[in-house]
């Protein structure tokens, strides 16, 4: 099952190639990464504290559906959610770009970087089902607050959590450089 998942021990990901002599110019576009990424890390724990906040019985449905509904990445799975109308707009939308465009290209750059592109986008698979059966949870728990919708609900976001930034922050490691340093944009 996905929530036991060992797979993003760092001793199974490739190794990251060294990049010689980066210009700060070249730095940027990891930077931009990562202001990405801290945008669907502020998200996760939004998400991460209703969920705490409904199984302490501090809020009503009326208020998960309310608060859920007003978070950009809910309100974007909602307007554009494809992939069978379960992923999060936000995270798929810029999956999408990555596994179409960027992980084609770094792959290009040599057999270590092939293997990085491979496995992120491997991970992309996994974040995508937790993401998946986490819209599917929290719309349970809307309709039917109970011990065990509550449960489901935090176990789940906690592996997605645990697994979206482990991929997050390595991605950015192994591939953040090599956007400037190849120039892939």
């Amino acid at each position: 099952m996905l929530l036991n998942i060992n797979f993003l021990d760092d001793a199974t990901r490739p190794p990251v190639p060294t990049l010689p002599n980066l210009t700060n110019r070249q730095r940027q576009a990891g930077h931009h990464l990562r202001m990405i990424h801290d945008h669907l890390r502020d998200n996760m724990k939004t998400l991460g504290k209703l969920i705490e906040r409904a199984n302490a019985r501090q809020v009503s449905p009326a208020e998960i559906a309310a608060e859920t509904s007003d978070m950009a990445m809910v309100a974007n799975y909602r307007r554009f959610g494809n992939l069978c109308g379960q992923h999060c707009g936000i995270v798929d939308t810029h999956h999408t770009i990555e596994d179409q465009h960027l992980f084609p290209v770094l792959a290009q750059q040599g057999p270590a970087f092939k293997a990085i592109a491979d496995r992120l986008a491997a991970e992309h698979v996994v974040v995508h089902e937790l993401l998946e059966r986490l819209v599917e949870a929290l719309n349970a728990l809307a309709t039917e607050p109970s011990e065990t919708r509550f449960t489901d609900a935090r176990d789940i976001y906690h592996a997605l959590e645990r697994v979206l930034l482990s991929h997050l922050g390595w991605e950015e490691e192994a591939m953040g450089d090599a956007l400037g340093y190849f120039e892939i944009m």
